[in-house]
């Protein structure tokens, strides 16, 4: 069980660049129920899979739409999750052949955009939510990732990449603004390591970022349910 509360599931989607394996530690191989079926591996109380579990390192994933989309579409279909009460996807950035098949194939119950302040990101961020919004998914928030840099010597704020350019694309198009995350070493380093912050030192200011912008994903989800029931 999840530190929240929730039985959780992260599917890397990012074929091409998968990351997910390396940022919570790949323990073991993948092994298969005796019906075939993927066993995902568990990490902090999430079960994952990621396409990096299958290949090296080295290898490149040079693959065209076809391939990325049945590749896609066994780790949706062939793995043995259990019951989960939330299923993470970790999508590349942009809208095309994973993004389109995830949300043709699986009925989502909602999107997190993620983006950087500068004006170039937030681009894609209006590319991601108008993709969403013709496969009618609900956008549930935007987050902006790497929002400031925060000095460890003289604990001034450095808005390298500008500021508040997620908050104000979220206003203007009448989505939620979920948060802001900071670009901080630690946080690097736990990716780097495979001991995210929030495991690695819950009490964190930051780790508190990422349990509060979690808390009103849920929050959305909630909302997005209860709309669909009346």
């Amino acid at each position: 069980m999840h530190a929240l509360g929730w039985r959780v599931g992260l599917m890397d989607a990012d074929v091409y660049g998968p990351s997910v394996a390396m940022m919570v530690g790949v323990e073991k191989a993948v092994t298969l129920t005796p019906e075939r079926r993927i066993i995902p591996l568990e990490r902090y109380g999430i079960r994952y899979i990621s396409m990096a579990l299958f290949i090296n390192d080295e290898t490149a994933v040079i693959w065209r739409g076809p391939m990325v989309m049945g590749a896609l579409e066994q780790m949706m279909g062939q793995v043995a999750w259990g019951a989960l009460d939330i299923l993470v996807v970790d999508m590349p950035p942009g809208t095309g052949d994973a993004q389109l098949t995830i949300t043709q194939r699986v009925a989502l119950d909602g999107g997190v955009i993620v983006t950087t302040p500068q004006e170039i990101a937030l681009l894609d961020v209006k590319r991601g939510v108008a993709m969403f919004d013709e496969v009618h998914v609900p956008v549930l928030g935007v987050v902006e990732n790497m929002s400031y840099y925060l000095c460890r010597k003289c604990n001034h704020r450095h808005e390298i990449f500008a500021h508040g350019g997620g908050a104000r694309l979220a206003e203007s198009l009448n989505v939620p603004f979920l948060g802001e995350l900071p670009l901080v070493r630690e946080l690097r380093e736990g990716g780097d390591h495979a001991s995210p912050m929030v495991a690695a030192n819950p009490g964190h200011p930051i780790s508190a970022a990422f349990k509060s912008i979690a808390s009103k994903v849920i929050e959305g989800l909630d909302r997005s349910e209860a709309q669909h029931a009346s």
